[in-house]
């Protein structure tokens, strides 16, 4: 089987792991939650980098939609939260070749440094988009007195901050107790 195709086969069955990690009940109050299906697809970010990442990520918000967890007031706000948002989270494989780098080196602190660093962009990424989407479809839920933005800001900023936190302990263990699994067994890096 080619190397690419085994990037891609892994890159679907991640996203079927982060989905169905996803449904775990881990809600922070009414409007936000702590996305547990985020450690295991940042995990495959970092480890392939940025363009399976992105597709991965991207195919971890179709499933959303499919299997009916999706909250879609209309067809744009879908779009931008399920396709562009999630896509986002992608954007952790930018430091694929820094942390197969610190592996390599058996740099332990900088291993974890840099999962907290692909982690923060990664969900930083995947909120800002769900941010945008906030103010312009969800903003009429503000409570009184609160404007749109400041709700979206809030809202997104917790689940941000409690996903986050919650991905970076998870991988910071990984990377202490089990570095090699950020490193492909065939190392192909990107494609």
């Amino acid at each position: 089987m080619s190397k690419n195709l085994n990037i891609w086969i892994e890159g679907t069955i991640i996203a079927a792991l982060a989905t169905v990690l996803s449904l775990i009940p881990f809600n922070i109050g009414p409007s936000f939650s702590v996305t547990v299906g985020a450690p295991v697809m940042m995990l495959y970010c970092l480890r392939r980098g940025l363009v399976p990442g992105f597709f991965a990520s991207f195919l971890w918000g179709v499933l959303h939609i499919l299997i009916g967890t999706a909250y879609i007031l209309t067809p744009l706000q879908g779009f931008i939260e399920y396709f562009i948002a999630f896509g986002f989270t992608g954007l952790a494989g930018l430091f694929t070749l820094k942390v197969q780098q610190a592996i390599a080196d058996q740099n332990q602190k900088a291993l974890v440094w840099q999962v907290i660093l692909g982690t923060i962009v990664g969900t930083v990424g995947r909120y800002f988009w769900h941010t945008i989407a906030g103010y312009y479809f969800w903003g009429s839920y503000a409570p009184e007195g609160w404007s749109a933005w400041l709700y979206s800001i809030v809202m997104n900023g917790v689940s941000a901050l409690a996903t986050g936190a919650f991905t970076i302990m998870v991988l910071a263990v990984i990377a202490k107790t089990n570095p090699q699994l950020f490193v492909p067994k065939k190392s192909v890096r990107g494609y």
